[in-house]
């Protein structure tokens, strides 16, 4: 099973992983998505608390825009698959992710239908 997290700023990637305020977590099983998908609002952006978020966690992959490379290195340390520089809705990036196609850089067109059924 595999635990991604996502930072939101509303429908779309936060541009800046250190700026999110809005954490999307989903668990992925065999590219099914199982059980609800849970949204975590942090009282404040924070880096490091979101580092440890992910730690305490144990997501397994983060996607995000932009990345610091201390805060990728801790995380690819800690064994976090990462696909960073992503630009676009979070709900075609997760559907891309689920369908294994999902890569670092990829800029996602705008969705008119951006409502993901889970």
């Amino acid at each position: 099973m595999n635990k991604l997290l996502i930072p939101l700023q509303g429908d779309y990637i936060a541009p800046r992983f250190d700026l999110a305020t809005e954490i999307l977590i989903v668990r992925i099983e065999d590219g099914t998505i199982i059980g609800e998908p849970r949204t975590i609002i942090m009282e404040r952006p924070s880096d490091e608390g979101l580092c440890q978020m992910i730690v305490e966690e144990n997501i397994t992959d983060l996607i995000c825009g932009g990345i610091e490379e201390l805060h990728f290195n801790f995380l690819e340390w800690k064994k976090v698959a990462i696909r960073d520089a992503i630009i676009g809705g979070w709900q075609d990036a997760l559907q891309l992710f689920l369908a294994g196609t999902l890569q670092s850089g990829d800029i996602l067109p705008i969705s008119t239908n951006n409502h993901l059924t889970l």
